[in-house]
């Protein structure tokens, strides 16, 4: 992810999930169901940004592709979320580690890390990323880790690039990335509440 190859990554990113929240902004709310190989794709294009981020979410970015790339393997054979979530229902399965339920609600974190760290940097006229990551990383997934994995990623925060190092990775300026970032906080923010309901609907819960 360099701006020598002329890529836009953010871009991608927003329109990929604006997709989605079209798609989920069309149908009836009783009988909706999303696609899981788009969804899975679109999931897969947020990848990169935790690599950006360098080691302090080093362990966000492997435990996030792993699961990205199961969904995307699923969606060869599982047509939506709803399906696959089913089947797992159906199995028994739901809460077992490697199940796709369970790797869905652990994407879905991940799209949520991105969401907030996403709107602290649009409302921080500050170069740093600390207190925007610190903050996305309190909310999001600081309650399910233990001690030493939070101590792991504070100390982490000190090697975060500035601000205007990742929009120099995301090939972006500030006026560009600003109405990238705030596409994909509108397109994520509908998806998580959508992904929510999935869980709550079927009573499986969602802070597991």
């Amino acid at each position: 992810m360099d701006s020598a190859n002329g890529a836009k990554p953010l871009r991608k990113i927003s329109e990929a999930f604006e997709e989605i929240a079209n798609c989920i902004n069309s149908q009836n709310q009783n009988t909706q169901q999303l696609e899981l190989a788009p969804f899975s794709s679109a999931c897969s294009l947020v990848s990169p940004l935790f690599r950006c981020l360098g080691i302090a979410f080093k362990f966000a970015e492997m435990d996030y592709v792993a699961k990205v790339n199961d969904l995307c393997e699923t969606s060869k054979s599982i047509s939506t979320l709803q399906s696959m979530m089913e089947k797992d229902i159906e199995e028994n399965c739901v809460r077992k580690p490697g199940s796709h339920t369970r790797n869905l609600l652990r994407v879905k974190r991940g799209l949520d890390m991105v969401r907030v760290l996403f709107e602290e940097i649009l409302v921080s006229e500050d170069n740093s990323l600390k207190n925007p990551a610190s903050k996305a990383y309190t909310q999001v997934f600081s309650p399910y880790h233990g001690w030493a994995v939070r101590k792991a990623v504070a100390a982490g925060m000190y090697a975060l690039p500035t601000k205007a190092q990742l929009l120099q990775k995301l090939n972006e300026d500030e006026v560009s990335a600003k109405s990238e970032m705030q596409s994909y906080v509108t397109a994520s923010t509908l998806l998580i509440v959508y992904i929510d309901n999935l869980f709550q609907s079927r009573e499986l819960g969602i802070d597991w």
